[in-house]
């Protein structure tokens, strides 16, 4: 009885690990890929620009990251974030060296429940758009 009882004990827990092998990748990108709360996503521009937008757990608030990649420096685009329609932060940036690309950091307030935030950012001849929920 105890040779059964080893065999089946082995084999519920080699179908556990198993089980949670197969689960840890997938929170994983549903994370962000870090596994540390991050939401990365990526948005479409109306030219040839890159946006991405990466949403992370910061004391209580959220740190809101936008870049845009253009592959041209010295040109200056204007950024909004908005959350449930409302603009919560704007600016403006200038891409720099070595890739063409601005970044503009925000700490946000965390409301209750899940928060989606918007980016828009545009430029004489360009719109990007991208939208994450955190």
């Amino acid at each position: 009885m105890a040779r059964t009882f080893n065999r089946t004990t082995k084999a519920v827990l080699g179908s556990l690990l198993a089980a949670s092998v197969a689960v840890l990748p997938a929170t994983a990108v549903a994370k962000g890929g870090g596994g540390n709360g991050d939401v990365l996503k990526r948005g479409s521009c109306s030219a040839s620009s890159s946006v991405k937008l990466k949403l992370s757990p910061e004391n209580g608030r959220i740190e809101a990251e936008l870049e845009v990649d253009q592959n041209r420096n010295g040109v200056r685009w204007t950024y909004t974030l908005a959350r449930g329609g409302s603009v919560i932060a704007s600016g403006a940036a200038t891409t720099r060296g070595p890739s063409g690309s601005f970044e503009a950091r925000k700490l946000l307030s965390n409301a209750a429940g899940r928060d989606t935030i918007r980016a828009t950012a545009r430029r004489s001849s360009e719109t990007c758009t991208v939208t994450a929920t955190f």
